[in-house]
């Protein structure tokens, strides 16, 4: 009987530990308060404009971008750990636009588990336990300047 009670337990700790590291919650959260989060980290060279913001006129189309980016969650809020990954995605989306030749990202919407999201405030990241993530997609383009 003691035995079977113990196998029990460990059975029910062990889908405890396995449901808690599984969590994956997804939110939205602020796009101005990400960008702000890590003053300096995003480069003010190529212009980034959010699902329906108004840009200047394109002067040329060069692709789609697209970023599925993750980070470590270990020890820190969802919403940190969100802004920080966020700011890696829209790196990423700047620095294909670089190579490109381009000066803009435009249209930029939230791509997280293949689920588009456009807003022109709001980044959808999915957070567990251990990992963060975000994904965008955006136009690469040169605007008139």
């Amino acid at each position: 009987m003691k035995r079977h009670l113990k196998l029990a337990a460990v059975v029910a700790l062990t889908f405890a530990a396995t449901h808690a590291f599984a969590r994956n919650s997804i939110e939205t959260y602020p796009i101005d308060s990400a960008l702000k989060s890590e003053e300096g980290k995003v480069s003010q060279d190529i212009a980034l404009y959010f699902a329906g913001q108004p840009h200047p006129m394109v002067l040329k189309r060069f692709s789609e971008a697209a970023t599925n980016k993750k980070t470590s969650a270990f020890a820190r809020s969802d919403e940190a750990a969100c802004q920080h990954v966020f700011l890696s995605a829209v790196i990423a989306l700047q620095n294909r636009a670089r190579e490109l030749g381009a000066n803009a990202v435009i249209d930029i919407k939230s791509n997280y588990q293949d689920q588009l999201t456009s807003s022109a405030t709001e980044f959808t990241c999915g957070a567990g336990a251990v990992v963060a993530g975000v994904a965008l997609k955006g136009d690469v383009v040169t605007l008139k300047k």
